[in-house]
């Protein structure tokens, strides 16, 4: 009898660099990941700093083959109340026999050292697939596998609200301005998956209203029916 792999649960934010981390291991083959970890607002019914509809994310993770375990959290959210809810979900994954978490975290360091000490001495060990990779290479890599995701928020100190709801193709990478990464790994933008290795099929999801609120523009998201 095959050795059982390691049980993990992906931190899933709905974003390319969650989507492509799942990808990478699932390809690895090295952890059998069970679950997706997932932070949403309950105020808005949206994934937490994405701003992507609850129906979205559940679709994803249907189209993922990936059983969601969602954290809701309120807004604004102090940091004890985001810390005790993530506690409990990362207790709750140890109950169930889960031993790692895999992360989407390119190159800042103190995210990952944030990380690497709430899991420790949790039973629920952090791992870093895509950790100090290019991030240029990176993004092209991501299109050439055949993920497509539309930007989903951005940084209005960044970068300008039109950018809100593009596609993170080769034209967007071209007309970013410099100074921002492509990954968008500084928080210059976030994104939404609707398609890529990791799903059964493509989402039909279409580009809505573009809203602006504190500092950053949002790209309504929305399911076509």
């Amino acid at each position: 009898m095959k050795p059982s792999r390691p049980r993990a649960l992906i931190s899933w934010s709905s974003g390319k660099d969650s989507a492509f981390a799942l990808h990478e291991i699932r390809r690895s083959g090295e952890f059998d990941v069970v679950g997706a970890l997932t932070t949403v607002t309950e105020t808005f019914e949206r994934v937490s700093i994405h701003g992507v509809r609850r129906e979205i994310l559940l679709a994803q993770l249907a189209a993922a083959g990936l059983p969601p375990r969602i954290v809701p959290i309120p807004y604004p959210c102090p940091n004890e109340i985001y810390e005790a809810r993530m506690g409990e979900a990362v207790a709750q994954a140890v109950r169930d026999g889960i031993t790692h978490i895999i992360f989407g975290d390119l190159y800042l360091a103190d995210i990952r050292a944030y990380r690497e000490q709430k899991l420790a001495g949790t039973g629920l060990a952090p791992v870093f697939p895509l950790w100090e990779r290019p991030t240029l290479p990176l993004a092209h890599t991501m299109i050439a596998s055949g993920l497509e995701a539309h930007i989903a928020t951005v940084d209005l100190k960044h970068l300008p609200a039109e950018f809100a709801g593009r596609k993170f193709d080769l034209s967007l990478l071209a007309d970013l301005p410099g100074g921002v990464d492509p990954c968008g790994e500084n928080g210059e933008f976030h994104t939404c998956v609707v398609a890529g290795p990791i799903f059964s099929r493509r989402l039909p999801v279409m580009t809505g209203e573009r809203v602006e609120r504190d500092g950053y523009a949002y790209c309504d998201l929305v399911m076509a029916h």
